[in-house]
């Protein structure tokens, strides 16, 4: 089996090429036409071995979707459709060629579904493996999604279903758990950690039920439905009530997890890529209704400094929600 010292850069980028769109590369920068109208959104995210990923858990190909699916992720939450992205690998030089080809593999299996090609990048030598990918969508200006737009009184929306993405790792770091879960339930949380989708899909219907300029705030979970709910409410100088008993959670954590478990997973787990959106209630509802069981309103924006969380017919006091529950890098 070869490895990339084997290879060398060249060798390496001969192969990368083939997963790359010919017009498009081989000059110094790439060129990506936008319609008229249209703002450019870039985004930018770094995955590193043994942080985000590692043999234990994720295959080449899962890691490669997962980088892919996070910054389609990021431009979901900005309200834009992707054009395309570019790839920075810092990789050992014992490297087997074939992990490199199948990371590609992956990346390619996600982007095929909204149409985005590869356009450039660049890979260099490092003790560790890393990678860094780089996407560029396009939206109108009156279709952009902030954080810093939210308004007392609108409802807090989001889409899918959160802590499935931290079950899925927790059952593949130690298969001996979760044994009161069937065969497809594990299956299903493992595969929305591995092969999260980002939901490009939701923004359709945004437009749909959107005025214009756009009167919805948000961003995507992947560091946490709590951290989302709180960057935005910080953002927008603004508080929130999170109704506990709303959040939708996988039906498996019914008989896994205590309530308590299946809240905290629900919560600061992460990496489920949905969408956290503040609209007006109107919307808010209605956009539910178009999605079905694909979304629900969780709670209500307010004029108090404080996100708190509301535990409805118990005796459980309100909750005070902050960012330094969740995970941090730096400070774990």
């Amino acid at each position: 089996m070869s490895k990339v010292k084997d290879i060398g850069e060249q060798g390496l980028l001969k192969i990368l090429q083939r997963f790359c769109p010919p017009e498009i590369i081989g000059d110094d920068a790439a060129v990506l036409v936008t319609q008229p109208e249209q703002s450019l959104v870039v985004t930018t995210d770094m995955l590193v071995d043994g942080v985000h990923f590692s043999d234990a858990t994720t295959s080449p190909e899962d890691a490669g979707w997962r980088a892919a699916a996070a910054n389609l992720s990021d431009l979901a939450a900005m309200g834009a459709t992707p054009l395309g992205i570019t790839i920075a690998l810092a990789l050992p030089g014992d490297l087997s060629v074939s992990w490199v080809e199948r990371l590609y593999q992956g990346i390619t299996e996600c982007l095929q579904q909204y149409n985005t090609p590869i356009v450039g990048g660049d890979v260099v030598r490092s003790p560790i493996t890393t990678l860094s990918i780089t996407a560029f969508g396009q939206v109108h200006p009156n279709r952009i999604i902030r954080r810093s737009t939210a308004q007392v009184g609108d409802a807090i929306a989001v889409t899918g279903i959160h802590g499935a993405s931290h079950a899925g790792l927790k059952l593949l770091l130690d298969p001996k758990t979760g044994k009161d879960l069937t065969l497809e339930e594990k299956a299903a949380l493992i595969k929305a950690h591995q092969r999260p989708q980002p939901r490009l899909d939701v923004l359709p219907y945004l437009w749909q039920i959107s005025h214009s300029p756009l009167s919805i705030t948000g961003m995507d979970s992947s560091d946490g439905l709590a951290d989302a709910v709180l960057q935005i409410c910080r953002t927008s100088g603004v508080g929130a009530v999170i109704e506990s008993d709303q959040i939708p959670i996988p039906t498996a954590f019914k008989h896994w997890l205590t309530p308590e478990q299946a809240l905290n997973y629900a919560l600061y787990g992460g990496e489920d890529f949905e969408l956290v959106m503040c609209l007006p209630p109107d919307l808010a509802k209605t956009l539910v209704q178009n999605l079905g069981q694909s979304a629900a309103i969780i709670g209500t924006i307010t004029s108090d400094a404080n996100v708190m969380l509301h535990h409805r017919n118990t005796k459980i006091p309100d909750q005070v929600l902050t960012l330094n529950q969740g995970f941090q890098h730096f400070s774990h």
